[in-house]
């Protein structure tokens, strides 16, 4: 989640890149120097990098890292560029302190954390003089351990082999992975991992193999306690399961990192873990805290060492145990779960009191730091960041959901964490949505008590404490025309009222606010996340037209650094263009689209619909059959042929799906390339496509297990998933188009099994791609098919739609919705109200409307309505 909150640094409720920070958040002093004579710079939401112009850097090799404290980091900065510029070193720095404190967080990619800046030598001999004289240099600059490297000596600089320059080939999974070239001069991944390792064909360079050495010589050989396996990795340092060498007893071992893993107060894992260990002292022999059993420092690092509670944490038991998770929950179901909730959170309410009792405010609270015995014991883990009550004092490191407001100290900060868990208990997540609008409370009280049997007196004090001094009567969030409650079309208008006031046509670098990849290259202009899918919802839903946007949309369709991928790039663009009426411009990105595939074969792209070749060729025969134009047909069949040689055999996929695995469903597995197959069928009535289509959809099936409930769910080993982009609902409406044209009883009976998902009645995400929204546009696309009504919804869809209300938040006197990780936000189809909106048409609309290539066979356009009507910008 690191990134996405470096992305709320900026704004309230949208995510919004950290060079927008301004003046609350300076950037490093060092910026503010003139760009060298013959220098050229480039600066992004991160990097600010700085280059002698014309200068040929290899495409790859040893490069340097320098790793550096906050309190560090200016004077370090300045030792560089004062070291970089007169040799014509290339180099790079983050941008500023917060950049640099969130990238070294707990919750940031451990592997890479601590970089300060990245120093370019030309070969290996640049490389030994800079790191010998710049080692003296920075004599005293002290910073984290940057685990992917190799050390230089005990400074703050360190090395590893990797590309100079940005370079992509398809990994082991299918996916478009930054690259290096091997001995032979093929492009392989550029590993970039939590451990230090060098290419099978790099020597390591003799200089350095003393400090190799040096990095070797501290292991855990010599522990008093053997480490059995790992609980679980941050960037503060890992969390293990072990035992004491003598007496055998299992315990757990908490190790910090020193210097890293900072919280909003800058302090590091190993000031955190003494901190623990003085807290733990004061709580010793109350039974719902973990024993402390040791304490010991190997290298610089710390470990606590505390009791083995041989539990569950309660969020997983949320997880397993919650009934609207599942197909067709019962009364009985509904009544359990309530009276098992109510009994547990009163068990933590009591055990949070024996802790204030002791005069320690727990200051982390939420359902991963609660542990639940099988001998029916609760235990609170992770007191980091407890505190003192006396102290009065807020948390430095708090889960966004249960984070309390900066009006509550002390104590209170607990007790507004305990309302937030008898809210999520049973909606889960649901309580990040507080930060954008504390009334939601009140509304989210409501659901559960119409939901399950909890008397609304037993929710009314967690909501008034969660209110504090905020009214409950908010206006903005009583006067909301809920999905399945108002008209459609009051629905709708509220959704683009919403969408259409978040607009910035004056920014250059996004129109509508809504997933943080819009600020990647061709993100703002794409499909998926930019103008161009909110412009499309718009239009199909019969908002209407925003000519000033779509000129915005159309002056920036030939992004030259966009990619040419259907969600994520150009073919998308192009699409929404002639879909909203842009006919030339559309023609004009698609010219730009084969330019692009020119200089990227085809065998270097990925096969799904997101960003691959299923996505392209799908696009290249819509434009085939709206044109006319042999040539597109031409280049249609080319990659129809490119994918149909690359899809392998039904067996030739793993049986599960991500995680270092290829990836299963309809955006990034082999539904992607059987839609495509469907499709060029439907074009050509070559049966030889189908048994493509057959052998693709089998490849995701076979990722696919069988649940307890019936479900069919894409599995990932550790979870099951049903969304539209990498779970059920995407295969599903896939293998009914295909079943249309080939009735094969064997893959039919997969099909009820893959769409019972949509009798459940909770999600935590609202959006269309991995939420509530993808789930109903695919249940009333399936229902259209079986016969259903267009405008009048079934009862599995309008309970699908009702549930809508769990995320809706008001915005601009309209109605809008959380994006992905719910922190903020979002007005785009993939993540944003945007996709809620085409969910919604797709449901509920008179004439129901679609994502691309998904409407039925005989639509050859993505036709949205005849009459086309202007929206006026708010």
């Amino acid at each position: 989640m690191d990134q996405y909150e470096l992305y709320c640094l900026v704004d309230r409720l949208f995510y919004d890149t950290p060079r927008n920070r301004g003046s609350e958040q300076p950037d490093f002093a060092v910026t503010a120097r003139a760009v060298p004579d013959g220098w050229e710079h480039q600066p992004s939401d991160v990097w600010m990098s700085y280059c002698p112009a014309g200068a040929e850097l290899p495409p790859q090799g040893w490069k340097i890292h320098l790793s550096a404290r906050p309190d560090d980091a200016e004077r370090a900065l300045e030792h560089v560029w004062d070291y970089c510029v007169p040799r014509g070193l290339a180099f790079k720095f983050l941008r500023n302190l917060a950049v640099l404190v969130m990238l070294n967080s707990k919750s940031a990619f451990r592997g890479s954390s601590g970089k300060l800046a990245t120093i370019y030598p030309s070969d290996e001999a640049e490389l030994e003089l800079t790191l010998k004289e710049l080692d003296g240099i920075l004599t005293g600059v002290r910073g984290p351990y940057i685990l992917s490297d190799l050390r230089y000596a005990d400074g703050p600089l360190f090395v590893r082999y990797g590309g100079f320059s940005e370079r992509h080939c398809l990994s082991s999974t299918g996916e478009r992975v930054l690259a290096i070239a091997d001995h032979e001069g093929r492009l392989v991944p550029d590993v970039r991992g939590p451990t230090f390792a060098t290419p099978s064909w790099v020597r390591l360079p003799d200089f350095l193999e003393p400090h190799l050495v040096a990095r070797s010589a501290v292991t855990t050989s010599d522990m008093d306690y053997e480490i059995e396996s790992v609980i679980q990795f941050s960037n503060g340092g890992g969390v293990y399961l072990g035992h004491q060498r003598t007496t055998g007893e299992r315990v757990v071992l908490k190790e910090g990192r020193p210097l890293a893993g900072l919280d909003v107060l800058g302090r590091d894992a190993v000031t955190r873990i003494g901190h623990e260990r003085a807290i733990l002292h004061r709580l010793s022999g109350l039974d719902v805290v973990p024993g402390l059993r040791d304490h010991f420092t190997l290298g610089d690092h710390h470990f606590l060492v505390e009791e083995l509670v041989d539990a569950n944490p309660l969020q997983r038991l949320i997880v397993n145990r919650h009934p609207l998770t599942h197909p067709d929950a019962t009364d009985d179901e509904l009544r359990s779960y309530a009276d098992w909730a109510v009994e547990t959170l009163g068990r933590v309410e009591r055990a949070v009191a024996a802790l204030h009792l002791r005069g320690v405010v727990f200051n982390d609270l939420h359902p991963d730091n609660i542990l639940l015995a099988a001998d029916d014991r609760l235990v609170l883990i992770d007191f980091e960041v407890a505190t003192l009550a006396d102290e009065q004092t807020r948390s430095a490191l708090a889960h966004p959901g249960f984070a309390a407001p900066a009006d509550r100290q002390g104590v209170d900060v607990d007790r507004y964490a305990l309302a937030c868990l008898m809210l999520a208990i049973f909606a889960p997540q649901t309580t990040m949505l507080l930060q954008l609008c504390p009334a939601k409370a009140v509304h989210l009280a409501d659901l559960v008590a119409a939901t399950f049997p909890v008397p609304r007196a037993t929710l009314d004090p967690a909501v008034r404490t969660i209110l504090g001094p905020h009214s409950a009567d908010d206006p903005a969030m009583a006067d909301l025309p809920m999905p399945g409650v108002a008209p459609w079309t009051d629905v709708r208008d509220a959704l683009g009222r919403a969408i259409v006031s978040s607009a910035t046509p004056d920014r250059d670098d996004r129109l509508f606010p809504g997933d943080i990849a819009a600020f990647r290259p061709g993100g703002a202009t794409s499909l998926v996340c930019g103008a161009a899918g909110v412009l499309y919802a718009l239009a199909c839903t019969g908002v209407g037209t925003l000519p000033e946007h779509e000129t915005w949309l159309c002056d920036r369709a030939l992004d030259p650094a966009a990619d040419i991928g259907f969600y994520d790039g150009l073919h998308g663009v192009a699409h929404a263009l002639e879909t909203l009426g842009h006919r030339q411009q559309a023609l004009d990105t698609l010219e730009a689209c084969a330019l692009r595939a020119s200089a990227r074969p085809a065998h270097d792209r990925e096969l799904g619909l997101y960003s691959g070749l299923a996505g392209i060729g799908l696009n290249l025969l819509h434009f085939a059959a709206t044109t006319g134009e042999s040539d597109l047909t031409d280049r249609a069949t080319g990659v129809v042929d490119v994918v149909a040689d690359r899809i392998g055999g039904p067996d030739d996929v793993p049986q599960t799906s991500g995680e270092g695995l290829p990836r299963a469903g309809l955006m990034f597995g082999s539904s992607g390339p059987a839609l495509l197959f469907v499709h060029a069928f439907e074009r050509t009535g070559d049966p030889g496509l189908l048994d493509l289509a057959s052998i693709a959809l089998r490849q995701d099936l076979r990722r696919c297990v069988r649940a307890d409930d019936q479900t069919l769910q894409v599995n990932q080993g550790w979870r099951t998933l049903p969304y539209l982009e990498e779970g059920s609902a995407g295969i599903a409406l896939v293998l009914e188009r295909y079943l249309r044209h080939r009735p094969d009883d064997e893959l039919a009976t997969s099909l009820r099994p893959l769409a019972l998902v949509a009798r459940s009645r909770y999600f935590v995400q609202a959006g269309l791609l991995m939420g509530r929204a993808g789930i109903i546009a695919a249940e009333a696309s399936l229902a259209r098919s079986a016969g259903g009504p267009a405008s009048t919804p079934g009862a599995v869809t309008a309970e699908l739609v009702r549930g809508l209300g769990w995320h809706a938040l008001p915005y601009a006197g309209g109605l809008a919705f959380p994006g992905n990780q719910l922190l903020r936000l979002s007005m785009d189809l993939g993540s944003g109200t945007a996709g809620v909106l085409l969910a919604l048409g797709a449901a509920l609309g008179e004439r129901p409307v679609h994502l691309p290539f998904l409407g039925p066979p005989e639509t050859l356009r993505a036709e949205c309505f005849d009459r086309r009507e202007e929206v006026k910008t708010p």
